[in-house]
């Protein structure tokens, strides 16, 4: 079954219309500079960039982007996104594994990883390596900035089902997510319905099963230590400048590049 299949991803912008990507960027920017070194006309990339939305918001913040993703629609998205905004020169989208994904541009000023793309390496040795391999493209004292689902959080206040609907130019598109926790794995299993309504009438749908992990306080020392990099902040995603707490669900972490 296909993750981030061309139905999902032509939704994807839609669904996620209220997402404040210029704020998160602005969170970005304070986090790698803070921990690492970058400033305007850096160096970055951007692993698991889906459709863009970090991406060309910091390419038109005059940082040279370079995205990372396995789904080639996101792909697709995210050039036509550079395109309309302007900034297709200062970004370059590629498909790739982000655990073994080979640039030869490198080293890089900073790196990303963004909505829980961290999570969706299942087990310990994606995690490993998907980290290691930023640390290849990564200059010494380069920040990796990142967010994930934070166990503690997660487990107080565990997934429920959900349904989202947009309307759009052409119709409207719901989406239904149904979730289920194995906690002797750190994984939950969302499996999501994607559907296209015109004129009360079903023109297109999907089905896909996504499996993310949830980490937990003493996995970011261990995952640091062991990829080349030092912990050097875990904070709460929706208060970045706060520390991490258990009713924190959404966690931002920063590794700096050894």
């Amino acid at each position: 079954m296909t993750v981030f299949g061309k139905i999902h991803a032509d939704a994807y912008d839609a669904l996620y219309g209220d997402k404040d990507y210029p704020a998160e960027c602005d969170m970005i920017e304070a986090l790698l500079t803070k921990f690492g070194d970058v400033r305007p006309l850096s160096r970055l990339l951007d692993l698991g960039c889906g459709t863009g939305g970090h991406a060309v918001e910091l390419a038109a913040r005059r940082y040279s982007v370079t995205g990372i993703d396995c789904s080639p629609a996101m792909i697709t998205r995210a050039r036509a996104k550079a395109a309309a905004r302007g900034v297709a020169r200062a970004t370059v989208f590629q498909m790739g594994d982000i655990g073994d994904t080979r640039l030869h541009d490198a080293p890089y000023d900073g790196a990303i990883m963004m909505f829980a793309v961290l999570g969706y390496q299942q087990c310990d040795e994606r995690v490993r390596a998907a980290l290691a391999n930023a640390r290849t493209h990564l200059a010494a004292g380069a920040a990796l900035v990142f967010d994930v689902w934070y166990g503690p959080g997660v487990l107080a206040d565990r997934p429920g089902p959900r349904r989202r609907s947009v309307e759009t130019a052409t119709g409207s598109i719901v989406r239904c997510a149904e979730s289920q926790l194995d906690e002797s794995s750190n994984l939950c299993t969302v499996q999501y319905r994607i559907e296209r309504w015109m004129n009360a009438k079903l023109t297109e749908s999907a089905t896909e099963r996504h499996v993310l992990r949830f980490f937990f306080p003493e996995e970011f020392g261990r995952f640091a230590t062991d990829c080349g990099f030092v912990c050097a902040a875990v904070r709460d995603f929706r208060c970045w400048h706060l520390p991490v707490n258990d009713a924190s669900w959404h966690a931002i972490g920063v590794f700096r590049a050894l």
